[in-house]
């Protein structure tokens, strides 16, 4: 039997990992600032965490839901406390998709209503209704297309009012930053207006955490930035530094009834044990500011870097003009800049050339998203290869 092959492949194939580094079996090493599409959020095998696995499989791996599993509560205790939603519930399950799924499910329930409002180059999942609230026709199948979602402009606040007005959505969903579109940051000004229209038209507001979530903007949260609650709120990513896992954080006026929701394999007790593990190396070491701190030094170096002669030693407006880098933005560790020409180019010479992940989006865009452990003399490192194939591009 072969793979189905769904995915294009670089030809490498990292064995083992060392914080912010993979290395192949023949020992190179490589610079990981990708983080596994943002899930190596405590780094790779750190050693409180491979501790806290393998003890807790050493004693029981798996059971279901239909027993009590005191590490469910002791996830949920630290989760409310590191996050500021002590009062909020919590619903755990395996995947990002699945959180979404389970988000819209539950407004649904909650509502009574069928209609998603989702925004524009939206990504939240590839199941069934994770894909058809997201923005990518390509990757929606016919049996998944619904006039049940609605795609609104991002930024818009107008025509989301509009939408909203009609009494007809069950939840509108957003990125806390979007992540799959090229690090889009909403403003402001829409996040606030969206909160208050949803609370207006009776609807549920969910922030899409799953990749913008779990410390990587300098706050939890990145929707914390604009001083909002949301109804739901969605996880997955780092929230087990690559153990299979989400969830969703419910608001206490939100009432649970026996049977809404279900699964199997969610919350089981190694995944809990890995979650555990990372909000504890997360509060030890301080990563959410470290993330804050570094995302800012790497958000700096790569603006002033955009402003750069393209030839060494010119002036400001010197000769060849400026560095081909465009549209540096992002929070955090949570980047994301458009080059000239090729970004797929840019990012397969990085690995290749300079032992460096990182990841795409789009034709021209590079993402960064590195474990929240990164380090300024790492970053650093990054700065002066991509100013190196940038000269001679």
């Amino acid at each position: 039997m072969e793979l189905f092959d769904v995915y294009s492949l670089y030809d490498i194939e990292p064995v083992r990992g060392e914080g912010s580094y993979v290395f192949t079996a023949d020992g190179t090493r490589y610079l990981d600032l990708y983080g596994g599409h943002a899930v190596i959020s405590i780094g790779h095998a750190h050693p409180q965490y491979v501790s806290a696995i393998a003890e807790q499989v050493s004693k029981l791996g798996f059971y279901s839901n239909s027993v009590r599993n005191s590490l469910q509560q002791t996830l949920a205790e630290k989760l409310g406390k590191a996050s500021g939603y002590e009062d909020y519930r919590l619903f755990l399950c395996n995947s990002g998709a699945e959180a979404n799924e389970n988000a819209m499910k539950l407004a649904s329930f909650v509502t009574g209503r069928s209609r998603i409002l989702a925004f524009s180059k939206a990504f939240h999942g590839r199941t069934s209704g994770a894909v058809a609230a997201t923005d990518n026709p390509a990757i929606v199948s016919p049996f998944n297309a619904t006039d049940k979602v609605v795609f609104c402009p991002l930024d818009d606040i107008s025509e989301a009012e509009r939408l909203l007005s009609t009494g007809e959505f069950a939840a509108a969903i957003i990125e806390g930053i979007q992540g799959v579109a090229g690090i889009r940051v909403p403003s402001d000004e829409f996040m606030k207006a969206l909160r208050e229209l949803t609370k207006k038209y009776g609807t549920l507001l969910i922030a899409d955490e799953i990749q913008s979530g779990y410390g990587r903007t300098g706050k939890f949260f990145a929707h914390q930035y604009n001083g909002i609650r949301p109804d739901l709120i969605t996880c997955a990513k780092g929230i087990a530094n690559g153990f299979p896992m989400g969830a969703v954080l419910i608001s206490p006026a939100i009432e649970a009834r026996k049977g809404m929701l279900g699964t199997t394999f969610g919350g089981n007790h190694l995944a809990c044990a890995a979650a555990i593990a990372v909000l504890d190396v997360m509060e030890s070491e301080n990563l959410m500011e470290n993330a804050r701190r570094t995302g800012e030094y790497l958000l700096e170096r790569l603006s002033a870097l955009s402003r750069c002669p393209a030839v060494p030693g010119a002036g400001q407006n010197g000769q060849g003009g400026t560095l081909p880098l465009l549209d540096v933005r992002g929070r955090g560790l949570m980047i994301g800049f458009d080059v000239e020409g090729s970004g797929s180019e840019l990012r397969k010479r990085l690995l290749f050339e300079k032992k460096i992940f990182t990841g795409g989006a789009g034709a021209s865009t590079v993402r960064l998203l590195p474990a929240l452990g990164i380090t300024t003399g790492q970053a650093d490192v990054f700065i002066n290869a991509l100013t190196e194939l940038l000269r001679n591009k």
